[in-house]
Order: structure tokens, then sequence, then C-alpha cells
């Protein structure tokens, strides 16, 4: 397993000291010595004890050896923020490795120190002139001999922002955003040994027009997991691991046979179908659910397009346990229950607690995530159409639903179509939606949302967000703290401490890298103060500002925090900003000409101690 991090040896071109970079823990603590120390030992320990840990590597393209005439796309440090989604805006550190010609490449070193089985490819093709997507092969070498061609497509990217017929139409006036996807690939042949190189070339027979590289996961993934002893196949009830036929039903009978008999359920190595129009989504409530392992066993949602509510998420309710399952789907824009196809990953709730464990979500809506006492931990998630992981009370007063004491740890977001990380406390049109407490937010990787923010905690009672990686964000905040529109619960009291926030600040309106702010004057909560404490973080490289301090009734208290080569102010409280704010110990480097550490434009009302 390695720990996710980040590297500052990505050259000048690259935002701030860095893009982002994930190398073995070894090399992290080995190349980033200079810059931490320059940062002071207490960043040094918050930068190598932030994010998951994770089972795979990422190489970052541009920190490759291109060939050919391939290009670096990147934004520089300082430069005009964005006003418009660019492929820059959406790859992780800012950057990334174009492929126009025949010829052209990128090579990236096996620097894991093992063998690697499987691929993912994070890239971006074009769309086809009317919409819809395309399909191209783009070709694998390693160690400069050829192995294999790579299919990628872009049907389920580029989709359009205001466009006035579907968002997945390029002519109808929208702004084109959602460049990337994911590529997942089982290497042919023996697995790419450490210290090999891999090619990725545009060569004759890959026609896309241009191929623009992001990152490569390396991974070595452990054979299928066996059966467990007191379990039931979901194929003994007549699921179909080959794909071919439907196998809701047939989940679903197997579901409610272990219920009944106390026992769990097996999902085999093998890709289930799940396309039948049933009016209920898959219930998985109160058993154990098992697959061979994430790269092995997938229930994937071939939604009939429009989807018209069709409803293809996973409910997980009390005394549920889902694990070693990948869930993936057909969707192609955001909608849930709608034209596009998309829902949610997984839907839980339950006063009982629930248990969510390896689990890989792909091109659905969020994961959304309610009740009390539940864990999902040591999880990914990639290419959504909504937020990666949501805390919520379920938007409703019922006793199933109520946001507390929900912990998400140790996983792994990116390109996710809304906030990656979330606290969610909606008090409802008639206020009686309870608070969201206890919510935790620990020890995550965010990396290039194309939508929204970092993480967001969107009002709540004693959250914590402690030792979490954000990168690249693309329209909004790597970190948003406040509330949710006018029926928004407060943010009574949150605790951010330890996390690494790599710029932020995006085109979205006037956002920065991390944002404070507070319960508008038509809120249900006019009077309500945000509380928040940060102490311990590093937020660096922000389009913007570092840290901004907005609307009115804000508290916070900042210590030991570092702020580090912001392109405007390190923090900037504007004008009309009501409350206090206690700093200690916190350092604000790296300013470019003409910016101030502080700006206080409300010093008459916004008071700063220390």
């Amino acid at each position: 397993m390695f720990r996710r991090g980040f590297s500052v040896l990505c050259g000048s071109a690259l935002l701030a000291v860095c893009a982002l970079s994930v190398p073995p823990q070894e090399e992290i603590r080995a190349d980033a010595v200079a810059a931490r120390a320059e940062a002071g030992a207490d960043a040094n320990a918050v930068a190598a004890a932030a994010g998951a840990t994770t089972p795979f590597v990422t190489l970052e393209a541009e920190a490759g050896q291109r060939g050919g005439g391939a290009t670096v796309r990147s934004i520089s440090p300082g430069a005009t923020a964005p006003t418009k989604a660019t492929l820059e805006t959406e790859a992780s550190g800012y950057a990334l490795v174009e492929l126009k010609s025949n010829g052209d490449s990128v090579t990236l070193p096996n620097s894991t120190g093992k063998s690697a089985n499987t691929l993912v490819v994070r890239a971006s093709i074009p769309d086809a002139p009317g919409g819809g997507g395309i399909t191209a092969t783009l070709n694998l070498y390693v160690n400069n001999v050829f192995r294999q061609a790579i299919t990628l497509d872009s049907r389920q990217a580029w989709n359009y922002r205001g466009a006035t017929t579907n968002p997945d139409d390029p002519n109808a006036g929208g702004q084109a955003y959602r460049f990337y996807n994911e590529f997942p690939v089982w290497v042919t042949g023996a697995p790419i040994a450490a210290g090999s190189t891999i090619k990725l070339q545009k060569d004759a027979d890959n026609t896309a027009a241009v191929y623009d590289i992001d990152s490569v996961d390396l991974e070595n993934v452990a054979p299928a997991l066996t059966q467990p002893a007191n379990s039931i196949s979901v194929v003994s009830n007549g699921a179909d691991p080959k794909f071919v036929k439907d196998s809701t039903v047939a989940i679903q009978n197997t579901v409610n046979t272990a219920r009944a008999e106390k026992k769990s359920v097996w999902i085999p190595p093998g890709k289930y179908l799940t396309n039948s129009l049933v009016s209920k989504p898959l219930d998985f409530t109160g058993v154990k659910v098992q697959g061979a392992g994430m790269w092995h066993s997938t229930i994937y949602r071939k939604v009939p397009l429009p989807a018209n509510s069709w409803r293809s998420q996973i409910l997980v309710g009390s005394g549920t346990t889902l694990t070693d399952l990948q869930i993936d789907a057909n969707a192609v824009w955001r909608g849930v229950g709608g034209d596009g196809g998309s829902d949610y990953g997984i839907n839980a709730s339950g006063a009982g607690g629930w248990l969510v464990d390896r689990l890989w979500t792909r091109h659905i809506d969020a994961n959304w995530l309610s009740g009390s006492n539940g864990v999902l931990q040591n999880s990914r998630t990639a290419d959504s159409y909504g937020d990666g992981y949501n805390i919520n009370n379920g938007n409703t007063p019922h006793p199933d639903k109520l946001g507390l004491n929900i912990t998400v740890r140790n996983n792994f977001a990116r390109n996710t179509g809304d906030d990656s990380y979330a606290t969610y406390a909606d008090a409802g049109a008639n206020g009686d939606n309870g608070q969201v407490s206890g919510a935790k937010i620990l020890n995550n990787t965010a990396i290039a949302p194309w939508w929204a923010n970092g993480i967001r905690i969107a009002g709540g009672r004693d959250v914590e967000v402690k030792n979490n990686l954000v990168n690249s964000v693309s329209s909004n905040s790597a970190l948003e703290i406040s509330v949710f529109g006018d029926s928004g619960h407060p943010l009574e009291s949150a605790t951010v401490s330890g996390n690494v926030l790599l710029g932020g600040g995006g085109w979205n309106g006037t956002r920065h890298g991390v944002h404070i702010g507070s319960p508008a004057a038509t809120s249900q909560f006019p009077d309500a103060y945000t509380n928040v404490t940060m102490s311990d973080n590093i937020m660096r490289g922000a389009l913007r500002a570092g840290l901004q301090i907005d609307k009115s009734r804000v508290k916070v208290t900042l210590t030991n925090n570092t702020i580090d080569r912001p392109a405007k102010q390190g923090i900037w409280i504007p004008a009309g900003v009501t409350g206090t704010g206690a700093f200690t110990g916190n350092t604000v480097q790296n300013l470019l000409p003409g910016q101030v550490a502080i700006q206080n434009d409300s010093s008459a009302t916004f008071k700063i101690t220390g």
C-alpha cells in the first residue's frame, strides 16, 4: 500500500510548487525535502500524513519523457485565473501531455518498486461533431516494445453546461467541460516489472485527432477472492457473470434468501448486467454482500436511455456490509433517474449502522450517505456525475436518515462531477430536518473534480475534516466551509486540520483556494455564525486568494497553517464581514509581487487577534 502524497519537483511551468505526483512514500520523502524544509517541520509532517493509502501509484504524464512533437499544456503560477473549463483546469496538477501527430509519445517509469498487471489511464479524446463521443485506440509500449492497444472513448465525457437541448449536445450553446475519463486496463502478457518503462504513443492506427494524457495509475492486482463460508452465490440463483443476460432479479433474489437464512451473498468474478426495468433498486439492507475484488466483480448498469426515472442505485441499510465490488454504468450526464442515466452509486441509510469497504464506483451520481454510525472506507470513485461521497440527513426528518456519526476515511476520488467529499446539512423547506452531527472526513484524496469543490462542509455540528489531500479543483475551491443555501443548517462547529489543499479558485465565478462563508440574510438562520477551527493545514498554489472569509458572520480560529504562493492575497476578508479571527502561528510565504499576506477590508467589524 502507498501513501498518497505530492511532489514539489514538477517544473516552473506548473502551478506554484506542485503538480500532483504520487510516487512511493520513500520517493516522496526524498524528493520533497527542500520545499518542506522551507515550509517547516510541521508542514513536513502534515504533507506525509495527508491523503489516502491506496494499492496503486499515480504517475503524472507531464513528469514523463516526451517523444516526437508531444507537448505539455499547463497553468503557470500566477497566471490569470480561468474563466471557463479547459483541459488544463481539469487535469491533475493543472498539466497534461498532448499527443497530436503520429510518433508523439510520453514515457513513464514504473518507479513503484513492484510489478504492475493493471493500468488506469486518465485521458481525453475529442467528442464527435454531433455529440455522443468517439472511440479510438492508443498504443502501449513496455521498454519500447509494443505490448497492446488501449481502447479509449469519449462517450461518457464532454458535457455542455447550459446547452439548450441536452447536456450531451455540443451544438446547443453550452460550455464544454468534463473532458476526461478513466480507462482501466489489464496488461497483456507479463506484468510490467519494476524499473521498466511504459510508453503511450500515437501511431498510424490510433485515429483520434488528439490524445490528452493526464496520468497513469499502476497497480499489481491480487488474484480474485474465493467464496466465503456460509454464503450464497448469485450465480446459483441465475445471475450471469458473462454479461449476456440481465442479473437484476437473480441478485435481488439471492439477497432476499440470504437475509432470511442469515447467510451472506457472494458475487463471483464476472461482469453482471443490470438493465431490467424493475421498479425498485437493488436492496442490500441487513445482508453482507461480497465480491471477488474491485477489479474482479462488477455490477454494470446498462440503463435504457432515456432512463425516465429508472432507478439503478443500490440501497444500503441498517446492518449491511458491502465489500470488494465495482459498480459501473453507461450514464452520459447528470440527472438522478433522468434522461442521462445517472443514479446514486449507493444510497445508504439506517439507524443501525452500515459498512462499505473496498468499493469502486464509476460513472454514477453521488454515493449518498445518511443514517447513523455508517462507515465508508478504502474505496475509490471516478468519473462521477455528482458528489464522490456525500454525508447528509437525507433531506427528511426520518429516523433512518439522521446523518449522525458517519465516517468517510481512506478513500480516493478523481474527476467527480460535484464535491469530492461533502457534508450536507439541509433543514428542509419546513426547517424540520435534523442537524448533521459527528461527520468525519479523514485521510481521503480528492483529485481534479470537474465541478464544485474538493471538500465541502455545508453545515453541521462537530464535523471533523482531517489529513486529507485535495489537488487541482477545476471550477470552485479546494475547500468550501459554509452552509447549503437558504435552507442549510448553520455550521455550528468544525475542526479542519492536517489537510494539504493544492490549487483551487477555478472558473465558476470568483473562487479561491479555501472559502469560509455563512448564512445569507435570506436564510432560515439569518443570525447564525459559521464556527470553524483550522490548524496545521497547507494551502498551496491557489489561483486567486489562498483563503477568503466573506459574507457576514464568521468565527474562525487559524493556528499553524501555511499558505504558500497564492496568485492573489494570502488571506482576504472583503468588506461587510462581521465576526472574529484568532490567528496564531500561521505562515504566508512566496507571495507574488504586489500581493499581501492579509487584506482585511472589514477591520472595523471583523476583529483579528493574535
